[in-house]
């Protein structure tokens, strides 16, 4: 099966997105929010607060709508990197719009790289966030195409990190985070599962994701979401429901933090990763 490369340039009309405060305490509690610390993101009478990676969810559809049709299996389809940029606090309920676009398609030998970038406005037409979702398909790579640029690989310093936070999946993660948009069965059902290639259904990049930016709130912005400002990563290896993710982050010159994320076997699962936090 060959992937479409004519889908590169296609661009979405305005996908409109409603939401209200039980969707944002949904994607928490799929990303492992926890009452004893983080109740107001979790209860409509403290707002909710709203997690700054919440800003995937209103944007995935439009993602969709215009890189679901590369013609490829989607049990081979995984995340390969992640950007959001918050241009201000994301509401507790809001109607949005998503334009969406297909900005590239990269040959990386293995496997595909297809890059869209979403913006995503408020009834205003204000800017609220954007995102950049990086695809990698597997097996769908050796057409000949360009490479892409390639990032410098970011490494950490030898020195502790400056926060350390050990977080809990359950076996039940990946299926909790699916209510939120991403039903790929891949992430459900053991026997599609096996023909991507794996024992057993693995959790969402994008929950992986989440949970990298709730320890960031907490240990990057003094638990002030508000001061999140972007969370770019690279997803380098596979998570599954019931490991345990250890999020380590190094505050840089620049007010910006160099995050790690590894399972309780030391495997790195999110590397590459950048947080931009504004001053306090």
């Amino acid at each position: 099966m060959a992937i479409r490369l004519d889908v590169v340039g296609k661009r979405s009309d305005a996908v409109p997105f409603q939401y209200a405060w039980k969707d944002v305490v949904l994607y928490a509690l799929g990303v492992g929010a926890q009452a004893d610390r983080e109740l107001d993101f979790l209860y409509e009478m403290h707002g909710p607060r709203v997690l700054p990676t919440f800003a995937v969810i209103p944007s995935f559809n439009a993602m969709i709508g215009v890189a679901g049709d590369l013609g490829a299996h989607p049990m081979m389809i995984l995340h390969g990197e992640q950007k959001i940029v918050l241009h201000r606090p994301i509401p507790p309920s809001a109607r949005l719009a998503t334009v969406s676009e297909v900005k590239a398609i990269y040959d990386k030998g293995k496997g595909a790289v297809v890059v869209v970038e979403c913006n995503t406005v408020d009834e205003s037409g204000a800017a609220v966030f954007d995102n950049v979702f990086s695809i990698f398909v597997r097996g769908e790579g050796g057409f000949g195409g360009d490479r892409g640029p390639e990032s410098p690989k970011l490494e950490p310093p030898s020195r502790a990190p400056d926060f350390e936070v050990a977080q809990s999946t359950s076996r039940e993660q990946a299926l909790l985070y699916r209510l939120s948009g991403d039903i790929n069965p891949l992430h459900a059902d053991p026997a599609m599962a096996k023909i991507g290639g794996f024992d057993r259904p693995i959790l969402h990049g994008l929950c992986t994701y989440g949970f990298a930016g709730r320890a960031i709130v907490q240990g990057a912005c003094a638990g002030d979401e508000k001061r999140l400002r972007s969370f770019a990563a690279r997803f380098s290896g596979v998570v599954f429901p019931g490991d345990t993710l250890t999020t380590r982050g190094w505050k840089r010159e620049d007010d910006s933090w160099l995050i790690t994320v590894t399972t309780q076997e030391g495997k790195a699962v999110l590397t590459n990763a950048i947080a931009e936090v504004a001053p306090a």
